[in-house]
């Protein structure tokens, strides 16, 4: 670090006020990304803020995470370098929002249960719920393009950004996606910006797609005795004119997590629509299980909050496979956590292929570096892969977070990053291929 702590301390409350500029020991400590301490911390205001910070780390080769609630620090690469953390807390605004056009502009700060609370009167929702999503701000989403049940029927944040204002590493605000004609840079900026752990820019602002609450909604729990069973079941279910608009899929260890009753694979489902439609739906909902060998039952609505427990524990994997093999890569997952002597947990989106494995206990990490290693090499035939959602600084480093990535597509990323970052300095080493 080029500058001394106390003169950064002191520009930096030079931009956000002396009350924002956290310093103290314990303070830091409390910000620090895999066992990595910053110098300092600051909160700034709004996006004029960020900007001015910003500009200045980019005149002092200062290193910057960013940080919203901190929710998914654990996410990603220890960082190469860490200076400054940026904490967005304080942009918590709702700048814009109609109700007739179902969209609406907040700050990045803004959590996801403030958010749906500003939107409840109108009985309208942003269709985001990933673990804990309450008390996550809505640029951590974001910027983790982090995702829940709802995901079954509406999609990522991906999907439902229409533009962004954001900083760049040099300081300076510009807009992308839907406040602007054309992107400057030629692409799609929101899109990028989704799920690059601010490697690329800072989301300040986003614009949103919203959607209404359904009038009414019915959750349902629907077991099955064995993997084979519960695959029919999905692959009839995604063939189906039923519309769930919640979906989880899940093994007995996450079930015994959730207090549910534990079958070796349950799903969580969810309707909503007109009263008429739901029980119409959910009484060929429980058919289907029925035809398939499954049971059910009702479920309530409070057991969707639990499923961010489920996945608490020291190490998160999230595996990404073909969507037809997500039952198998489930029961390997259980194969996986016997081998290393530990319990395991698993949370699925069922019809994207995608699960959530919270591993209990401290599994010897060597081990835990050949399961890793050989799941990966599994994994590839089909294009998915494997990340270290969050585990040890120590089991990233040996593990590598990420993964490998395809080196055609690792050169694409290294000329993004280099366009929309040239100094390295926002997030360096955190995200794919120690970008």
């Amino acid at each position: 670090m080029a500058v001394s702590a106390p003169a950064l301390h002191d520009a930096l409350a030079d931009i956000a006020g002396r009350e924002h500029v956290l310093r103290e020991p314990a303070a830091l400590a409390a910000h620090a990304i895999d066992a990595m301490r910053p110098a300092a911390v600051v909160c700034p205001a709004n996006a004029e803020e960020v900007g001015r910070v910003l500009a200045l780390c980019a005149a002092e080769r200062l290193a910057v995470v960013v940080r919203g609630r901190g929710s998914s620090l654990a996410l990603g690469n220890p960082p190469r370098r860490l200076d400054v953390v940026l904490e967005l807390s304080r942009l918590a605004a709702v700048r814009d929002y109609v109700p007739e056009d179902m969209v609406a502009t907040v700050e990045a700060g803004v959590t996801l249960g403030a958010l749906a609370a500003h939107l409840a009167p109108q009985r309208q929702m942003l269709a985001l719920d990933p673990p804990n999503g309450d008390g996550r701000s809505v640029g951590g989403v974001l910027a983790t393009n982090a995702s829940g049940p709802l995901r079954f029927r509406y999609g990522t944040g991906r999907d439902l950004l229409l533009g962004a204002r954001f900083v760049q590493a040099d300081g300076a605000l510009t807009w992308g996606g839907a406040r602007v004609v054309k992107s400057v840079t030629g692409y799609d900026v929101p899109k990028l910006l989704v799920g690059s752990l601010g490697t690329l820019g800072v989301i300040v602002e986003a614009t949103l797609r919203l959607h209404p609450q359904p009038p009414a909604t019915r959750s349902w729990w629907l077991g099955f005795p064995t993997h084979d069973r519960a695959r029919a079941f999905l692959a009839a279910l995604l063939d189906s004119p039923l519309q769930p608009d919640r979906a989880a899929l899940i093994d007995a260890g996450g079930l015994r997590r959730a207090g549910l009753p534990a079958d070796p694979f349950a799903f969580l489902l969810s309707i909503g629509s007109v009263a008429e439609a739901v029980a119409d739906q959910g009484q060929a909902l429980e058919r289907l299980a029925l035809a398939h060998g499954g049971r059910s039952q009702g479920l309530a609505e409070s057991a969707w909050t639990t499923l961010g427990q489920v996945l608490n524990g020291p190490i998160l994997l999230r595996l990404a496979c073909e969507p037809r093999r997500l039952l198998e890569r489930m029961a390997g997952a259980q194969a996986m956590a016997g081998r290393l002597g530990v319990e395991a947990a698993v949370v699925a989106q069922p019809g994207h292929g995608v699960a959530w494995i919270a591993l209990s206990g401290s599994p010897a990490p060597a081990q835990v570096v050949r399961e890793v290693t050989q799941l990966r090499r599994a994994l590839e035939p089909e294009g998915g892969s494997l990340v270290l959602e969050r585990a040890p600084s120590g089991l990233k480093a040996e593990a590598e977070a990420w993964g490998d990535i395809n080196p055609e597509i690792l050169r694409i990323m290294k000329r993004l990053k280099s366009e929309f970052d040239p100094g390295d300095l926002l997030a360096p080493g955190r995200f794919v291929g120690r970008l």
